[in-house]
């Protein structure tokens, strides 16, 4: 789409959680309108999602499936599993597939075991070990494959995720100034941010 801005996002799936991740350069149409913008975002304890596509669509639609899922979990009182957050902004996504939002996302989480799952902007539902989102998707697909491998543990993971866009960095002048990351597994949420 001509006016897709540009972004990069990573996810993969570590022995005991998950990893998510966004560069935080906002271009739209050649122009770099700021190199601050965070495109990962907390859903609950367990899960969460990173972004690639228009701000303020992917702003809009985390903060509705946030709003269900806190309200969903403070009346049942358990967490809700990764793959329901995902089925819910599937079907929100799908419901809007008239007007979409232009956004790609990814939801990845530890609710039980570790799980990352794909979405496009019209609610298709893809479970993966590892995705990558945005402008940069071919050159963070490359390093993810060749470098990707089951068992990981966390440090190597972060690293792999962090390599990955770099290399989308270094090719998509779209993508750029760092990287923010969120780490999911058994003991909760950890958020971390680069720069480079």
């Amino acid at each position: 789409m001509e006016f897709m801005p540009g972004a990069t996002a990573v996810g993969i799936v570590y022995n005991d959680g998950v990893v998510l991740a966004a560069e935080k350069r906002l271009a739209y149409r050649g122009f770099i309108t700021t190199k601050k913008t965070k495109k990962i975002f907390k859903i609950s304890k367990g899960v969460g999602a990173a972004c690639a596509g228009l701000v303020a669509d992917m702003q809009e639609l985390i903060r509705e499936v946030t709003s269900i899922i806190r309200l969903k979990e403070l009346r049942e009182g358990t967490p809700t599993p990764v793959h329901s957050v995902a089925k819910l902004t599937s079907i929100l996504l799908f419901q809007n597939r008239l007007y979409p939002y232009i956004t790609q996302i990814m939801i990845g989480g530890y609710v039980g075991k570790p799980e990352i799952y794909s979405l496009d902007p019209l609610g298709s539902l893809i479970k993966d070990t590892y995705i990558a989102l945005g402008s940069g998707t071919e050159v963070a697909m490359g390093v993810l494959e060749s470098q990707y491998r089951e068992g990981m543990g966390e440090e190597e993971a972060k690293k792999l995720v962090v390599d990955s866009i770099k290399a989308a960095v270094g090719r998509d002048a779209a993508s750029g100034d760092g990287v923010d990351m969120l780490v999911i597994d058994r003991d909760g949420t950890r958020e971390y941010s680069y720069s480079f």
